[in-house]
């Protein structure tokens, strides 16, 4: 009998990481599986249009529930409800979510009190920060999932600690496997860096989106001055957030970047090919971290942890905050001379396929 999924994104990072595990489902073949793919609407851009998904090889969703916007409260609340109704509709026999979004929970929460199984792929990952939103996602729905797919080594260690061992896979990190498919495909077809005048390695590329710096005036002032003083001595690009240009315009912080290059958000391929490109990274995105270490790049996180513990050991990430003082002086040591590493602690670029055998052997609900 086909296996049924049900699989719950709301943001741009989760179709990215649905495009590796997609692909694995087809490889299985549609007597083995059938996917089912329902946008939230949690984020939704220009960039997140029919091209992307072109960019990404997957089709468009068969269920778009357009819920974007709102408190957490009330976006998880609406997500719940709009999610019951496709899951009584579509009745599979699991619900895959990823990550640590209001999706992620509300996909799980639904799935929950309907008694689907519910896998998570990204399990297991802690900043042990509950102020984060994402903490408490990742948390609940590590805890609401009959299959969870970890990462990394460390991740299964945190499930242990919290008691957590049935169902657990280490299987590796689906964003390896997007690194892996898509860097030659970015190099091919994106002109990115002749659009922004760019010069291969010589250039930081800059994303800063989280609401612990962008609702934080003096870290988001702190963040701005690094950048400013860091693009008197290198190109800084920063393709710019909708909710950050909203910030920097409120709090009248726009002009205080300088030479800073602020452009709109990138299409998927074009921040591939710059992320390979880059000499440095900045960023308090957790995928965008990640994406640098695979590819090399030295990165400077703009927040006091990260869930990606291993890019900090390996000597290619360092953690400063908002602080200008510490931002600056770990960029400046990362460009005065660029770290290098064979630790590879994310698997072999194999996760997805990983994933799907583990639903597979699963079984039906």
């Amino acid at each position: 009998m086909t296996l049924k999924v049900v699989t719950v994104v709301g943001a741009r990072p989760q179709f990215i990481k649905a495009a590796a595990v997609s692909r694995a489902f087809r490889a299985a073949g549609p007597d083995a599986a059938s996917e089912v793919l329902v946008h939230t609407g949690q984020h939704y851009d220009d960039n997140m249009s029919a091209v992307f998904f072109e960019e990404l090889g997957i089709p468009q969703p068969q269920h778009n529930l357009q819920i974007g916007g709102g408190t957490h409260g009330a976006m998880t609340g609406r997500m719940l409800e709009g999610l019951e109704q496709v899951m009584l509709q579509e009745r599979p026999d699991w619900v895959l979510v990823y990550g640590d979004t209001n999706s992620t929970l509300a996909g799980a929460l639904a799935a929950a009190k309907l008694h689907l199984p519910v896998a998570h792929v990204e399990a297991g990952l802690r900043s042990f920060n509950r102020r984060m939103p994402e903490e408490i996602n990742r948390v609940l729905t590590d805890r609401l999932s009959q299959q969870l797919h970890c990462p990394t080594t460390a991740a299964v260690a945190h499930l242990r600690a919290e008691g957590v061992s049935e169902g657990v896979h280490l299987v590796g990190d689906v964003m390896y496997d997007v690194a892996l498919h898509y860097r030659d495909v970015a190099r091919a077809s994106s002109d990115a860096l002749r659009r922004l005048g760019l010069q291969p390695g010589t250039f930081a590329l800059v994303t800063c989106h989280r609401a612990e710096n962008t609702d934080d005036p003096a870290r988001l002032a702190g963040i701005v001055a690094a950048l400013a003083e860091l693009a008197r001595e290198l190109p800084v690009v920063l393709p710019l957030h909708p909710r950050t240009r909203k910030v920097l315009a409120a709090q009248d912080l726009a002009g205080a970047l300088g030479a800073v290059q602020v452009v709109d958000p990138l299409p998927f391929l074009d921040m591939i090919l710059l992320e390979q490109e880059a000499r440095l990274v900045l960023t308090d995105s957790g995928g965008v971290q990640k994406e640098a270490f695979f590819f090399g790049v030295p990165c400077v996180t703009l927040r006091d942890e990260t869930e990606w513990v291993e890019t900090v050991e390996a000597g290619m990430n360092r953690l400063c905050g908002a602080d200008p003082q510490a931002i600056l002086a770990a960029a400046r040591g990362f460009l005065r001379e660029r770290p290098a590493t064979a630790f590879k602690p994310y698997g072999e670029g194999n996760a997805a396929g990983r994933i799907v055998a583990h639903l597979l052997d699963g079984g039906s609900a």
